[in-house]
């Protein structure tokens, strides 16, 4: 099969063949049929994730396939289901990380791959849908949409009516306005440095689009709103100047989430820090996955998008195959895609 591998650290990808192994307990072979880039992989690429000691190694965290073979006790699926593939735990065994043969030599590899065209996962990290959920849907759903929804639902608790500020307008942004907005969020304040995604922030539903590195934030919400602060701010983005010029802006009993994860070493400062007593207490919290449950959750999402509730409408930017993956890095590094689909077909 062909598999995109991270043979050395901040390093183009290498698209090449790559042979599976026997399944071991609790382990699932899955056909992928396609795969969302998430920014998570930035940091893997860039060692920043643990993963430096472990290359060559496969990568990819959110995608949609079929059901191939099941290894030895494995109950939650079976041959020919459709799954959603997500790194957040679901329920069923948590198997041990899968082997593949590359060049000759036996290598570990995550218990959730993606950019590949066979992935075998450990049987928590798939979760079976109905036949007809869209591939687009299901691959969102796997990390970068329930994520958003989560966050949102979970971790910042939005209430109506509550503003809320959203730093970023990637791949995670985009979902995020759009959950924001099911959560009948008012204002909707998206935040980046790049003016393309002005118009796809405001198609999704933000009622402003603030360019941080052309305006002051602050000017913006008074002119836009009549207000200088806002109830819930996500920051996506993991940028140290993101966060020191975003939490001051935040309200007296506001919550900051902070999704995007800062370079290893990085500090935060925080200065004139006495606002952050000002009101009935401010809340910082770092989330992971916006805690969403998956097999809990995605078959919930799936009803909502069935029933015309949840769409995706411009959420996906970019289509690409599996031999396009490195370009597709780029455009997620440089800002200029929302969520990529990689069509193993």
């Amino acid at each position: 099969m062909k598999a995109a591998i991270l043979e050395n650290i901040d390093s183009p990808l290498t698209v090449a063949d790559v042979e599976l192994t026997d399944l071991s307990f609790g382990q699932v072979l899955v056909k992928v049929l396609a795969s969302g880039i998430c920014g998570a992989q930035l940091l893997e690429i860039g060692g920043h994730k643990g993963n430096a000691k472990f290359v060559p190694h496969l990568l990819g965290h959110e995608g949609c396939g079929i059901v191939e073979d099941v290894g030895v006790g494995v109950t939650r699926v079976k041959k020919g289901d459709k799954v959603v593939m997500h790194w957040r735990k679901g329920e069923g065994i948590e198997s041990d990380f899968p082997s593949y043969v590359y060049k000759g030599k036996t290598i570990k590899s995550g218990k959730i791959t993606t950019f590949s065209e066979y992935s075998i996962v450990s049987e928590n990290r798939v979760t079976a849908v109905p036949q007809d959920t869209p591939n687009e849907l299901c691959a969102l759903l796997g990390c970068g949409l329930s994520t958003a929804l989560g966050t949102i639902n979970e971790e910042a608790e939005l209430k109506f009516g509550e503003s809320i500020m959203i730093v970023g307008a990637g791949g995670l942004g985009v979902n995020l306005i759009k959950a924001a907005k099911l959560a009948s969020a008012y204002p909707i304040i998206a935040i980046d440095i790049h003016d393309h995604k002005k118009e796809v922030a405001l198609q999704l539903g933000a009622h402003l689009f603030i360019n941080a590195q052309k305006e002051n934030i602050a000017d913006a919400l008074q002119k836009a709103f009549g207000i200088r602060e806002v109830d819930v701010v996500v920051e996506t983005s993991g940028n140290k100047t993101a966060v020191e010029s975003t939490l001051p802006l935040l309200a007296g009993s506001g919550r900051y989430i902070m999704v995007g994860q800062p370079k290893p070493g990085e500090s935060i400062e925080h200065v004139n820090a006495h606002h952050m007593f000002g009101g009935e207490g401010k809340m910082i919290k770092a989330t992971q996955g916006g805690q969403f449950s998956p097999s809990k959750d995605i078959p919930r999402y799936v009803r909502l998008h069935k029933a015309g509730i949840l769409n995706i409408d411009n959420v996906i930017t970019h289509r690409i195959t599996l031999s396009e993956i490195n370009d597709a890095i780029d455009l997620v590094r440089n800002g200029q895609a929302s969520r990529i689909l990689i069509e193993m077909a």
